[in-house]
């Protein structure tokens, strides 16, 4: 009852913010691109967040997901969303803001409501086939637009010195935070490689569950 309560939530969350992106394009077309995190950053950052929680469901055991797979893919989108477009106002008006977020809203929708089904014993094949099938070319995809948003950000950064720490004396040791983002280019990369992997396996595992309950019924 509590997982599909709090996936009740996110899937609440994750509609609205992706019927608010399509209804606010519908109406204002592009220029409703720039806006897009001034008008549903709030809610996307309260989501994210929640979405903590689903380490700590898998670490106690009532999640049976693989740990380190679910915790890439959440660190990903909190650097990203926390520490990159959060701190730095010239990159939230940016359209790869706009489409990070429509990608993370449209993996969400479905993920949400294929598991709070799956959480009352219900398998609908189309729905199974669609979320384990629709992130394996949307999860690179996000991780470009990811990786887009820090490029675009480096310059922001190298200007203001946001979160470049120089430690005093006797340390004489600095951190350069654009550095610190360029090395994380590498490591999303290659989490990208591990994870699109695990998807892979996951939709092989599943569809054939699914094919097999469809041939006893």
């Amino acid at each position: 009852t509590y997982l599909f309560l709090y996936e009740l939530m996110q899937f609440c969350g994750h509609s609205w913010i992706f019927t608010n992106m399509i209804i606010r394009f519908m109406s204002f077309g592009k220029d409703s691109l720039a806006d897009t995190f001034y008008s549903i950053g709030l809610v996307m950052r309260l989501c994210q967040l929640l979405s903590i929680l689903e380490i700590l469901h898998i670490l106690i055991g009532i999640d049976k997901s693989r740990l380190f797979p679910r915790f890439l893919q959440i660190t990903e989108r909190i650097i990203v969303l926390f520490v990159v477009i959060n701190s730095q106002e010239e990159v939230q008006g940016k359209y790869v803001v706009c489409v990070l977020f429509f990608l993370w809203n449209l993996l969400d929708v479905v993920r949400y409501t294929y598991n709070m089904l799956a959480r009352t014993g219900i398998y609908y094949l189309p729905l199974t086939w669609l979320n384990f099938s629709l992130c394996i070319p949307l999860y690179p995809l996000s991780v470009l637009a990811k990786a887009f948003a820090i490029c675009v950000s480096l310059p922001y950064f190298e200007s203001f010195g946001t979160y470049s720490v120089k430690l005093p004396f006797p340390f004489a040791f600095s951190i350069y935070f654009p550095y610190v983002l360029k090395m994380y280019l590498l490591v999303l990369f290659v989490g990208m490689c591990f994870i699109t992997q695990n998807l892979f396996s996951e939709r092989k595992a599943h569809l054939a569950k699914g094919n097999i309950k469809k041939k006893r019924s």
